[in-house]
């Protein structure tokens, strides 16, 4: 399979050429064109039981698979929100991915929910995360660019859980305010995530929960 990510980074668009047989699952919904000799099969991830643990991570209770049928096929595959995408390449390890970020995936590699702390989730803050594992190829998208941090072992970094988009496994992680009451309630700030490497951490430059914050009071208000 070949992909080129197109339009970086505002507007990107991950386009992928498959050979016969081979396949690629995609988040619902994220499909922007394909040849016809692409063929696409929709299932619940995992059967029934799967698709509602997933949907409780934040994603689509639905997955949808394509697989190309004959000769060479191309598939076009893009996020719901302007920004980047990124290609992680996985070779037997395991990835954290932000729920809303994940795009698609090769079938080498596993998909689950992981529950990110009931803290988090009441906070509003939706720090849901999917597992991936196995070997192939991971696709994830960002709100904004996509900003690479290099742990070395025993480093600590910080980071506002609306800016996250992946991270290895081999990094530990804890959820908790941005510094005390005052801080956490007052900054803006809300809560955050504290990584201890070794590891890699992907972050993306725009927060959908800021913009939101910046947009909703000034929407028009019911009979004005």
């Amino acid at each position: 399979m070949q992909h080129s990510v197109l339009y970086q980074p505002s507007y990107t668009l991950l386009q992928l050429i498959l050979d016969e047989g081979e396949s690629v699952q995609a988040e619902a919904g994220a499909m922007v064109s394909r040849t016809p000799n692409v063929e696409m099969q929709t299932q619940a991830r995992g059967g029934i039981l799967g698709g509602l643990k997933r949907l409780v991570g934040g994603e689509s209770f639905f997955i949808n698979t394509f697989t190309c049928a004959s000769r060479e096929g191309e598939l076009t595959l893009a996020p719901p929100l302007p920004g980047d995408l990124l290609h992680i390449p996985m070779t037997g390890g395991s990835v954290f991915v932000q729920s809303g970020s994940y795009i698609a995936n090769t079938p080498g590699i596993t998909i689950d929910s992981k529950w990110g702390g009931a803290r988090s989730f009441f906070s509003g803050e939706g720090l849901i995360i999917l597992k991936a594992d196995g070997a192939g190829d991971l696709f994830v998208s960002s709100y904004g660019a996509i900003h690479a941090v290099e742990l070395a072992q025993g480093q600590t970094y910080i980071v506002d859980t609306g800016h996250m988009v992946a991270f290895d496994a081999t990094m530990t992680y804890n959820v908790r305010g941005a510094g005390g009451m005052k801080e956490t309630l007052l900054s803006g700030e809300g809560l955050v995530c504290e990584f201890v490497g070794p590891g890699r951490l992907y972050l993306q430059t725009r927060s959908m929960d800021a913009f939101l914050k910046f947009l909703v009071p000034k929407l028009p208000k019911s009979g004005s």
